[in-house]
């Protein structure tokens, strides 16, 4: 695998957050997750983001966290990177997260803009120097103002990202000319990924680095094959397959990641099941998201990932 060190060579592309999947009993599923993770990495991602937003790491316990990231860690092998979710409002908090991961043996972690709170840009950059200071894991920072209420600014990023264990901006703002004003300014080998599979394709057509996916947890292979279609220069085919994802990427965006999990148990992949406060589908969520699939499973679409070919249609067995 490559170094952890060099994330240019890793971060990138379609990378999956991974949904927890549970049991019967409420209790995280370890096989259906194996199941998911490995699935990822048949497609040829790079690495694998798990106990973040999709995950639905504010209802697992840490104790919870901790066992997820280790499965991950498991399954991986050693063949891809994988990032664990280790945020918190709270510094300290953030800080135990980080260490627990580390300690898994996670690759780097994802660490939020603190939230509900509203910290001024000092206290932003005051606490993930603490968050960098406590560990010896690469950061990758996560800007989703939507959620937490505080945009993490241009300028504070700048000085983050002079700090050796920054090493990425999970960018959920939805601007892409932020990309564009960032870019020049950042040291080399920043990465900049989207966190928004809608506005995914048009930033990495402008010099972002990969998008951190939900929809990729259906249909990995047609996502990476996107990413390489816009990396190699077929702009026409990474946006016709970005169409046809579309109605999908839009289906899951509503209630995520409830959504994600019926799209998944519908390919035979988990239970739906989640955690309150999230509750399941209404039955016109569920029937738009059934509609958005079949779309999908009935093209006949021919996918090439580092040389393993496979039809589209093929990602996903028979729906029950």
């Amino acid at each position: 695998m490559t170094s952890v060190s060099t994330p240019a060579t890793w971060l990138a592309g379609y990378i999956p957050g991974i949904p927890t999947p549970f049991d019967d009993n409420g209790a995280p599923d370890p096989a259906a997750f194996a199941g998911l993770c490995e699935r990822q990495i048949d497609a040829g991602v790079s690495a694998i983001l798990v106990s973040e937003t999709s995950g639905e790491a504010s209802m697992l316990t840490p104790t919870e966290q901790e066992s997820i990231i280790r499965a991950a860690i498991e399954t991986a092998h050693g063949r891809v990177c994988v990032i664990a979710g280790a945020g918190s409002n709270s510094t300290s908090q953030a800080i135990e997260l980080t260490q627990r991961a580390e300690a898994a043996g996670a690759d780097a972690v994802l660490s939020v803009v603190p939230y509900y709170n509203k910290p001024t840009q000092a206290g932003i950059h005051a606490h993930f120097t603490a968050i960098a200071a406590s560990s010896t894991l690469p950061i990758i920072v996560h800007d989703i103002p939507s959620r937490t209420m505080r945009e993490l600014s241009d300028d504070t990023l700048l000085r983050l990202a002079d700090s050796r264990h920054v090493i990425g901006l999970k960018d959920a703002t939805g601007d892409i000319t932020r990309l564009l004003r960032l870019r020049p300014r950042l040291p080399a080998g920043f990465r900049l990924l989207s966190g928004d599979d809608v506005t995914a394709l048009p930033f990495i057509a402008n010099g972002g680095d990969g998008c951190i996916s939900i929809v990729s947890n259906i249909a990995p292979g047609l996502c990476q094959t996107i990413f390489s279609s816009c990396r190699s220069g077929r702009p026409q085919t990474a946006g016709y397959l970005q169409n046809r994802l579309a109605p999908l990427v839009a289906a899951l965006a509503k209630e995520s990641p409830a959504a994600l999990k019926y799209a998944l148990c519908l390919l035979g992949f988990m239970s739906p099941a989640t955690r309150l406060p999230i509750v399941e589908l209404s039955d016109a969520a569920k029937a738009e998201v059934a509609s958005a699939l079949a779309m999908i499973g009935d093209e006949d679409i021919t996918c090439t990932i580092e040389g393993r070919h496979g039809r589209l249609h093929g990602d996903f067995p028979a729906r029950p």
